[in-house]
């Protein structure tokens, strides 16, 4: 008998311990969570490398003694010119990286050598994008390589052969939503969330088992009509959001789409997810009669078996000019007056920076880290202390806020330094002119344009002069712009150091052990800056404008920093055409390398030959209007070209089809081109609009001409 009871006592600690592992799911070859939590310093796993997403290097090869010996090791060009944002996978001496409209490559890590690739024929969902067809990255688990495809599909490739595993779509193709962020795998769950807020949408966050593609379960940002889905989401809605909501939101969509930044807590069990905009921007138009719009603006903290609510704080209550949180998340653990603290780090596009208590959500501290004129500053709780007038749906009367809608740090990772302390964040300066137009997302709901209830000035019209902003310079379609690399302690509070401005944009950050913080930026500068003073000790022309976010690992003793170079993708269509787009490529150094890029092909430009205008400045001006709305995400602003190359639009102020109205309706009303992914308007664009918008792109070449753009 006590025989038995042994054997029983054997078998039931081994169905126990069976059932432990099958509830980890850990995968029985390839990348398991321990690889990830204690993730080697000579590979890269994940988006951040590792679950904390700090983008911290623990190799030093590199270093601020060495820094000026390193050389391209070897480069891969893509063929065409597009925006590249993704960062690069390394495991097992192969790299991973995804490029615009989520094609997926596999290379060689030591010598460049293309594995494979897999293109998942995404084109067509461009038009039900909100500003490009960007893809930050893959993730990988197991024997698998996972990828967020444009329109909803989460697809599963053998990382050995990129062949499909599974695909799984996981939201309808009814609605206008869309997938530019990198997945992330957590306890054998693949989670990824969305985007289109501007586009009238709902937005959730949802995880998918890793060997099926099924899904466990789905977590949704903003309350629908009951608050009733049938998900795990449903008491979280009911018993905390629901109520911070008014009007008929679900509607005109309510947003929330969080379409990027994403970070786990292995001893805490919590998947920390941001959360979106409002859709509209517009708050008095979305939720008449206030309210803080529960988790637009937010950080939410969730299982990840499960999708289990736990706790939130939202950065933004009521969210009014775009400012999601759905920027890069980092955990680091600090001591703060004494005392060491759990923390998730946190810099929205609103402009101020957040230490949280990461267990418990709580506010630990926080202050702007830019310029920042639609709050003084936040109060004890973290709550910001709004300027009056800045809710211009409210007054009535326009408000130009800075940051605008672009954010005072947008997707561009920033990076954490276990050395320094201190955080490194891409920061741009801008403003942007919102002001109330209810005909822009509510009576005159669009399916094929933005819905923001937030329309911009005019360039073409007088600027209303109500205003706290100085006006001058700025860009009618995401505000003048300048960026720098900022060294934010967080412990502190302030800045450490920054680096000089330049104009637009920087790119994504990375820090290592080696003293050094690199970035790259819109005026094809590829650099390392010392860590602690921000002193330049590198730089490399890549030819292209660079924004993604760096990745670094080793292989046989030699250490290589790897990087994605294109411009385009979210930025580049609201600043002109520029010498920033070139080639878009993949980029691997190392000390000693030789490789050399080729010359850089010679940007040879259509020559401006506009027609002669025949409307009215106020047709002009309307035809502003139409073109922000319908144009501007992926033709840029002032209709003066995206740079995105043979993957989207160029300079439309030089297009032949501008020079006669019928050449132009075919396009923009038939679909002449929608081979090449313009898609037809013509079910919202008739032939008035069509003349508005062609007039006014007329008037912005016949602008360019005479300021002498060659």
């Amino acid at each position: 008998m006590k025989i038995v009871k042994l054997m029983m006592g054997a078998i039931l600690a081994a169905a126990a311990c069976g059932a432990a592992l099958a509830a980890s799911k850990a995968p029985a070859t390839g990348v398991a969570a321990k690889h990830i939590i204690a993730a080697a310093p000579g590979e890269w796993l994940g988006y951040g490398r590792d679950y904390h997403e700090q983008r911290f290097s623990p190799l030093a090869q590199v270093s601020t003694a060495t820094v000026k010996h390193l050389g391209l090791a070897w480069h891969f060009d893509f063929g065409d010119r597009q925006g590249l944002e993704s960062t690069p996978i390394v495991h097992n001496s192969v790299i991973y990286v995804s490029t615009d409209f989520a094609e997926v490559f596999a290379f060689d890590a030591r010598t460049g050598r293309k594995l494979w690739n897999y293109d998942p024929g995404t084109r067509a969902w461009q038009i039900n994008t909100c500003c490009s067809p960007a893809n930050r990255g893959v993730a990988i688990w197991g024997d698998k390589v996972f990828v967020g495809a444009l329109d909803g599909r989460l697809i599963a490739l053998n990382a050995k052969t990129g062949k499909v595993a599974w695909s799984t779509q996981t939201f309808p193709k009814t609605t206008r939503l869309s997938i530019t962020g990198a997945p992330r795998v957590i306890k054998g769950v693949v989670v990824i969330g969305n985007g289109g807020a501007e586009l009238g949408v709902r937005g959730f966050v949802a995880g998918y088992d890793a060997d099926t593609g099924k899904r466990k379960w789905r977590f949704w940002m903003v309350p629908g009509k009951t608050a009733q889905d049938g998900d795990v989401s449903d008491k979280a809605m009911k018993e905390v959001a629901y109520k911070t909501w008014h009007g008929e939101w679900w509607k005109l969509g309510g947003g929330g789409t969080p379409w990027d930044g994403m970070a786990y807590d292995p001893e805490l069990d919590l998947l920390y997810v941001g959360g979106g905009n409002g859709s509209p921007w517009n708050a008095a138009m979305r939720s008449p009669g206030g309210g803080d719009n529960l988790f637009l603006g937010s950080i939410v903290a969730l299982r990840p078996s499960t999708g289990q609510y736990v706790w939130h704080f939202q950065e933004t209550p009521g969210d009014n000019w775009d400012y999601t949180s759905t920027q890069p998340i980092i955990l680091a653990d600090l001591t703060i007056d004494g005392k060491k603290r759990k923390t998730l780090l946190h810099a929205p596009k609103n402009g101020f920076f957040y230490v949280l208590d990461r267990a418990t959500g709580k506010f630990i501290q926080g202050t702007n880290y830019a310029p920042v004129n639609w709050a003084s500053g936040l109060d004890k709780t973290g709550r910001p202390i709004e300027t009056p007038g800045a809710r211009y749906g409210d007054t009535g009367k326009p408000f130009v806020s800075m940051p605008g809608p672009g954010g005072a740090h947008n997707w561009q990772p920033m990076s954490y330094s276990a050395r320094t302390g201190l955080v490194y964040i891409p920061v741009a300066e801008g403003s942007y002119p919102y002001k109330n137009d209810p005909t822009e997302g509510g009576t005159g709901r669009s399916k094929l344009g933005f819905n923001t209830g937030a329309g911009a000035f005019s360039a073409t019209v007088p600027t209303p002069t109500a205003a706290n902003v100085n006006l001058a310079g700025y860009d009618t379609a995401f505000g003048h712009r300048d960026a720098y690399l900022l060294a934010w302690d967080p412990v502190k509070g302030k800045a450490a150091w920054k680096s000089p401005q330049i104009k637009n944009f920087n790119g994504g950050t990375l820090s290592t052990a080696g003293g050094l913080v690199f970035e790259g930026s819109q005026t094809n500068d590829f650099s390392a800056y010392k860590d602690d003073t921000g002193q330049k000790l590198w730089t490399f022309d890549a030819q292209t404008g660079v924004i993604a976010g760096p990745a670094s690992y080793e292989l046989d003793g030699v250490q290589y920093v790897a990087i994605m170079a294109g411009w385009g993708g979210t930025t580049a269509p609201y600043s002109a055409h520029s010498d920033s787009n070139g080639p878009a490529r993949l980029l691997v150094f190392k000390i000693g390398g030789t490789d050399k890029l080729p010359p850089k092909p010679a940007y040879e430009p259509p020559p401006l030959d506009p027609p002669a205008q025949t409307e009215s400045q106020q047709t002009v001006g309307r035809g502003e209007g139409l073109y922000v709305r319908y144009c501007t995400r992926c033709h840029g602003g002032g209709a003066a070209g995206g740079g995105l190359g043979a993957t989207g639009p160029a300079d439309l102020r030089r297009t032949p089809f501008i020079q006669a109205q019928d050449a132009f309706d075919q396009v923009v009303i038939k679909g002449l081109l929608q081979h090449q992914g313009m898609a037809p308007f013509g079910e919202e664009v008739d032939a008035d609009k069509a003349k508005a918008i062609r007039a006014y792109i007329v008037y912005q070449a016949t602008e360019a001409k005479k300021a002498g753009v060659k």
